[in-house]
């Protein structure tokens, strides 16, 4: 068990990726923007202004406001924004007068740290006015002011963002050869904690499944299994930050049921059941207890675990012997029960009859 937790740095995560994506032979290219793109029978031709690229298939990841998302035509139906929020790294004399943590006040929430500097506020007063303009300091020590009844004064921004609670989902993840993931394919709320794990997991399961079809054994519809397992998942996020707003209004209402809901955090049952939300553990695909849930990382007889054999796209069979397929999947011996598991970490069969059937559902003909 860790010690403590350690905040890792957005620019941090994003030169990991970026390493990782160099490792795979992928070129990066900053400062192109996505103007526009063209589908046809045999793909995709993605605009960049001037600038022209042709690919099979085209992947909005390109955030909330999305041009992939608009201009492919997929419906993205919700709930509109009902607070203003504000996340910002500052400098500012008064901070003393801000208790750690969260607060709720009669005029909003706020919170101060962990870092030095550190704020967030909700306001529930309705959206901002102007969502594209800049967060100016003035914005920021207003609405900090206005929350927390201090009387600080924000003297620098070193970075700062807004935001509010709308939320929303595509309908579909897929429109012919255009798929959306991340926040291209639902917006919501940060409160929750959820969205980071939201999009990794949609970009999990499209990406093997993509690959596939590109290499050309996938199995008919295996494509259209991403928008089935992953658009039930979102609707969860969506719901659970909805939640999570009702529970910080100011109103008679909201306060009586965040006490009902504190009281319930403060037994076993409630406090396993948030630990089990939180954590994303009870997330999978379908009812069955084992199959369509992450796959134990097992050691196995040479001392690698199943984890280690997930890196190449491929996926790995355990305790089982298998003849056609060893250009999609590894063989590993064990002293488990037989498991298949997805290049995604999904187990897709656990021992007994059905090996073949999973095989050619997920993985094709041998």
């Amino acid at each position: 068990p860790a010690a403590g937790l350690g905040l890792v740095s957005q620019q941090q995560v994003e030169a990991i990726l970026a390493a990782r994506a160099a490792e795979l032979g992928v070129h990066l290219l900053r400062g192109v923007e996505v103007t526009g793109f063209e589908t046809h029978e045999g793909g995709v031709t993605v605009l960049a202004g001037d600038r022209r690229f042709g690919a099979g298939w085209l992947a909005g990841c390109d955030g909330g406001r999305s041009l992939v998302r608009k201009l492919a035509g997929f419906a993205f139906p919700g709930t509109d924004a009902e607070i203003t929020g504000h996340q910002a790294l500052v400098e500012m004399e008064g901070a003393d007068q801000l208790g750690r943590g969260w607060h709720t006040t009669p005029t909003g929430t706020y919170a101060h740290g962990p870092a030095p500097g550190r704020i967030l506020t909700v306001e529930f007063d309705g959206p901002p006015a102007d969502r594209d303009a800049p967060v100016t300091r003035e914005e920021l020590e207003t609405s900090l002011r206005h929350v927390s009844g201090a009387d600080v004064r924000v003297t620098a921004v070193r970075s700062a963002t807004r935001y509010t609670d709308n939320a929303r989902q595509a309908t579909t993840y897929r429109l012919g050869r255009v798929l959306l993931a991340g926040d291209a394919a639902h917006v919501h709320s940060p409160f929750g904690g959820q969205g980071l794990n939201l999009g990794i997991g949609d970009a999990m399961n499209l990406g093997w499944k993509l690959a596939a079809t590109v290499q050309g054994w996938a199995p008919s519809g295996l494509l259209d299994t991403y928008t089935t397992e992953r658009h039930p998942i979102g609707v969860w996020v969506l719901d659970w930050t909805r939640a999570q707003v009702a529970l910080m209004r100011t109103d008679p209402h909201s306060r009586a049921l965040r006490d009902v809901v504190s009281d319930l955090l403060h037994t076993t049952s409630g406090t396993t059941y948030m630990a089990r939300k939180i954590s994303g553990h009870w997330q999978g695909y379908g009812d069955d207890p084992v199959i369509g849930r992450s796959a134990p990382d097992l050691v196995l007889g040479d001392g690698t675990r199943v984890g280690d054999h997930l890196h190449d796209g491929q996926g790995l069979l355990l305790g089982a012997a298998v003849n056609g397929y060893a250009d999609r999947v590894e063989t590993a011996k064990a002293d488990h029960p037989g498991l298949l598991v997805r290049p995604d970490g999904i187990v897709a069969w656990a021992g007994g009859d059905g090996l073949e059937d999973a095989l050619a559902t997920w993985f094709g003909a041998p």
